[in-house]
């Protein structure tokens, strides 16, 4: 039987009685703007053995928020005021619930007695957040904190993880009560049964074209070495879903590649042609079916087996010949009974595959126009990173370069938005140095990307994070101009920009920041900046035709205009 760890209660302020809540659940970082709206609780942080980060931005904290949780896998937690604050914050909502990611959101609330009156920056939490979090509440009696907050840590990792908001009202923050703590939340957990296990045996035992696709969250190092241990048993093909390179090791001589945007075409076919997806923690939603055409709706083609957290995704777009509720980590470690009765039948099809994945994604084969090659730029990283380095990126045809050549080896590795959110990688690279200053990070982004939180940068500077950002650079928003050439080719429409000097940006505020616009130019840059112990920018201008790995902008509107001819 749990019991609180308070041996003898004493009266305690509100806001108080919510930070130790969140020591007795183990956090150990804050992200947040503050605000009056909840002083109390920033004086209980005062004494508290919590690491606060204050940042300049609520979607920031968020994002920052989301990604302690999905190095971790703990909650992240952040802390925004009420009204403008709330409404910034929800980006970083957004992209935890699309990226199942565990974060808890707090924001502060008017007082309980001017409710529905409109009053100053009130707001409906419930009807705001409803539909992009897992539960919104707001706690009306301080009597209730301890097992609010209990339920809210419960409800971020249960499951398909996701985000909680929970409102506080500025007069309960202030109140006194006698309460215990709640004790420390215990992720609720599950095993296949051994009916499945075997189920999914005599599925592989049939099949002649199968593939693994990972994704999703709930995964860890442990859980990772141990798939890559059963698909080496089975010699199976592993693929990963979009921006969840860091799921398996592409060192791995079954791994044949990554399922999302500007992917191996040979992949794609390879798994239209297959009998048999292993769906391991993933949805396979718009972006990794590629628009929802790589499976049949609602009975797939392919025999599936559909491994998920959460009963209420199982069957609800796919329906599965073999549907599996329990988390990643867990199926993991259950299939390391399974052993294959008889040598595979698909061993020439992954050496073929591995191959095909080997060629895209050798960055020596690429070249474009420019003076500045990322492909060399790409392979240089190859070998000046650690393979521990955290790789962060917000969305934009730039990230290309990171996720197709990048070599991804572990897990905790890479923090992207699957959600496509703009602007997440600066904030996302500050919460991973804050959280293990250890650990070289990396920063990718575009020049509109960078834009959208590079106020973060200050907070780099203030906590003295020495996180390097590769700012690329190429006047424009670029996937947005790259679909209006596409579909509208030759009428440039609300696209262009223009962008101050990077590395003067980095030097005010501080930082270290350099100019790059030759290839040759690059290796020394970065490495001065690693030298600098400062955060740095590395603004980094390329060709502006150069839109991809693959193509031009030129190339893109010369096939539309052929095409409308």
């Amino acid at each position: 039987m749990k019991t609180s760890s308070n041996s003898a209660l004493r009266s305690r302020l509100g806001g108080h009685i919510l930070v130790d809540q969140l020591v007795a659940q183990g956090v150990k970082h804050v992200f947040c703007v503050p605000g009056e709206s909840y002083l109390a609780v920033l004086d209980g942080l005062h004494d508290a053995t919590v690491q606060v980060t204050v940042c300049r931005q609520e979607g920031g904290a968020a994002m920052m928020a989301d990604a302690h949780g999905k190095l971790t896998g703990e909650p992240g937690i952040c802390m925004v005021t009420r009204g403008p604050g709330a409404s910034n914050a929800l980006a970083g909502v957004h992209i935890a619930m699309q990226d199942s990611t565990p974060m808890i959101l707090f924001v502060g609330q008017i007082e309980r007695g001017m409710r529905e009156r409109d009053a100053f920056q009130e707001m409906d939490y419930r009807a705001v957040f409803g539909s992009q979090a897992k539960w919104v509440t707001e706690i009306d009696q301080i009597e209730r904190i301890p097992e609010i907050l209990s339920r809210a840590f419960h409800v971020a990792t249960s499951g398909r993880p996701g985000p909680v908001v929970i409102a506080l009202p500025e007069d309960m923050l202030v109140e006194y009560a006698e309460v215990a703590d709640a004790p420390h939340y215990e992720v609720v957990d599950s095993s296949p049964t051994t009916a499945q296990l075997d189920a999914l045996a005599q599925q592989l035992a049939k099949a002649k074209q199968p593939i693994a696709i990972l994704g999703g969250t709930r995964w860890n190092q442990t859980a990772v070495d141990q798939f890559a241990q059963f698909a080496t048993r089975y010699q199976l093909p592993v693929a990963v879903q979009f921006r969840r390179q860091m799921l398996f090791s592409v060192e791995h001589p079954c791994f044949i590649g990554d399922v999302g945007l500007g992917s191996n075409p040979e992949i794609m076919e390879y798994i239209k042609d297959a009998d048999l997806i292993l769906l391991v923690g993933g949805r396979m939603s718009e972006i990794a079916s590629q628009s929802y055409t790589l499976l049949d709706i609602p009975v797939p083609k392919q025999a599936l087996v559909h491994v998920y957290p959460d009963a209420g995704e199982l069957n609800r777009v796919y329906r599965a010949d073999l549907a599996i509720n329990v988390a990643p980590a867990s199926f993991a470690a259950a299939v390391g009974a399974l052993q294959p009765a008889q040598p595979v039948a698909w061993t020439s099809k992954l050496e073929h595959m591995r191959a095909s994945y080997l060629a895209w994604t050798d960055p020596a084969k690429i070249s474009h126009p420019g003076v500045l090659q990322m492909g060399q730029v790409m392979s240089y990283l190859r070998s000046a990173l650690p393979d521990d380095a955290i790789m962060c990126n917000g969305a934009g045809n730039y990230a290309t370069w990171l996720h197709r050549f990048h070599q991804f080896t572990r897990y905790g590795t890479q923090l992207a938005p699957t959600s496509g959110s703009m602007g997440y990688g600066l904030p996302a690279a500050v919460g991973a140095k804050r959280i293990d200053p250890t650990k070289m990070v990396i920063c990718f982004a575009g020049d509109g990307c960078f834009m959208m939180h590079g106020q973060e940068f200050a907070t780099a500077v203030q906590y003295q994070l020495p996180i390097v950002v590769i700012l690329i650079d190429n006047g424009m928003y670029g996937t947005i101009r790259m679909h209006q050439e596409l579909h509208y080719p030759a009428r440039l429409s609300a696209t262009a920009l223009q962008n101050p000097d990077f590395a003067a940006y980095a030097q005010a505020f501080g930082g270290h920041g350099e100019r790059v616009e030759t290839t040759e130019q690059f290796a020394p840059a970065f490495e001065r900046a690693l030298a600098s112990q400062k955060p740095a920018i590395l603004h980094c201008l390329i060709d502006p035709e150069t839109i991809s790995p693959t193509t031009t902008l030129e190339k893109i509107r010369e096939k539309a205009l052929a095409a409308q001819a």
